[in-house]
Parts: structure tokens; sequence; C-alpha cells
């Protein structure tokens, strides 16, 4: 157990306020609040907004020693690539620049680079993988598809050849999404719940609807005996709850943990 850190994906949410942060207390006291509970995060800001090193040592400094953070790739890393090399190879340089404070304090658990579903197997596709990974140099890194044609034998192989770790998923079972794979690839395993909305996963007007889910203690159950294995190979495995929505996050990453706890 020692070697799983349990998390949300992100947490400076207002509607957590009541469910898991006291009422009225300030966002600039979130942070420090939740590192009470947690002992990793995962930072999802840092993809609409290319971070610089002063934002994120801020956000270091509201932290104990032991806490590790995870960061999303900015999306022009993953989501809006320019069609320029040298662009591209800038942006990777300012997001590799902006972990210095997290490098310094041994704070940094990994980059995740998570791509969008139309980012399918292609060559192409492959060769700008390795791309990224020469972009971010020795940085520990993680690879999300969120397109089922990844999930291919001679992808796992890549992804190792690479040092790239492979973010396994629980979302919703729908036609091309990527399923419950359990894989290892690097030495860091990484795990995101999305939650299992499937009727709002493609159809919502607010990008929170796609994740408002609130998973069972049957539903993690699921995952116990792969999150076990994988972290007997691991030298750190990662669980990140990305099902925001109201705290629900916080409470299914209580639950997991308690899960585990009791299978230890």
């Amino acid at each position: 157990m020692e070697n799983i850190l349990i998390g949300t994906s992100g947490f400076s949410y207002d509607d957590w306020r009541g469910p898991f942060y006291p009422e009225g207390l300030a966002s600039a006291a979130m942070l420090p609040f939740y590192a009470q509970s947690f002992k990793t995060v995962e930072i999802n800001f840092t993809y609409y907004q290319m971070p610089g090193s002063k934002s994120i040592a801020g956000l270091e400094r509201k932290t104990p020693s032991d806490f590790t953070f995870c960061l999303k790739a900015h999306r022009s890393m993953t989501h809006e690539i320019s069609k320029d090399p040298a662009e591209t190879g800038e942006n990777f340089h300012r997001f590799r620049e902006a972990l210095a404070p997290l490098l310094a304090t041994g704070k940094l658990g990994c980059v995740l680079l998570q791509f969008p579903w139309g980012f399918k197997y292609t060559h192409d596709n492959l060769e700008y993988l390795c791309f990224a990974r020469e972009a971010l140099g020795d940085l520990p890194a993680v690879v999300e598809f969120r397109n089922a044609g990844w999930v291919r034998e001679e992808v796992f192989s890549f992804l190792s050849r690479l040092d790239f770790g492979f973010c396994c998923v629980d979302e919703p079972r729908l036609r091309g999404l990527m399923p419950p794979v359990a894989r290892i690839t690097s030495d860091l395993a990484y795990l995101r719940f999305h939650g299992r909305n499937a009727a709002r996963w493609w159809k919502h007007d607010e990008a929170w609807e796609r994740y408002n889910y609130l998973y069972s203690s049957a539903e993690l159950q699921e995952w116990r005996p792969a999150i076990l294995e994988l972290s007997a190979q691991a030298k750190t495995t990662f669980v990140f709850f990305n099902n925001h929505h109201a705290g629900q996050a916080v409470v299914n990453a209580r639950m997991l943990a308690e899960l585990l706890a009791a299978s230890s």
C-alpha cells in the first residue's frame, strides 16, 4: 500500500465547499486543506493555461515534503499541436521549465499526456510520441489514449521502449473508447477514474456533466485485484478520480483507499 498514491483530478472546485471543504474556505486555502487528506493531486489547469514556474512554486509551498504532483500537459502538446515542430518544441520547453520548483523539491510525480479520441493509432502519431519523449527529456511521463485503437501489444512494447507509462482508465463502456485495460509500461502505474456516465459522455452542455458519476463500492472493488497487481510491479502507482462534480471524487478516493487497506 505504501507505493499506491490515491488522489483527485484537480482540487480547486467551488462545489466542493460543503461536501469536502468547510463552507467559506478561501480558494487559497484549499490545497493545504486537501493535503491533510491526500498525498498526491493531479493538476489540470496546466492543460488550459501554460504554467509558469512562479505559479507552480506557489502550489509547491502549500504542501508537505512528502506530497506529489502529477500535471496534465498543456493542450498545445496534445490537442492543439502546431504544424511547426519548432513551435511545438518551444511549448514543451516552456512546460518543462515551469516544473523546476517540483523537480528541486522531489515533488514531481509525472507529466500526463492525455490525447483526444481523434488522436488515433497511425504512423504519424507514433512518430509524434517519439518527438514528445525527446522533448520531455528524462521527465517521468504517462500517456493516456481515448481511442480504443491503441489497445494492442505493439503499442505497449512501444511505450516501454520510450519509457512512457500507460494510463489505465475506467470510463463508460462505449464503442471506440478505451476499455478497462490494466497494463504497466514503465516504473509508474497510472489509473484514472472518469466515471461511467455513458448518457452524458458525448452529449452534454457543460464539460462537468461527462464526469458526473459516483462509483459504488462494488464498482471500485472490480479494480482492486488489478491495482494490487500493478503496484506489485511499479515503483509508484497513481490513482486519480476525475468524477469531480460535487466532491464525488473525494468520496470515491476515500472509498478506494478503505477497500485497498482492508485487503492488505
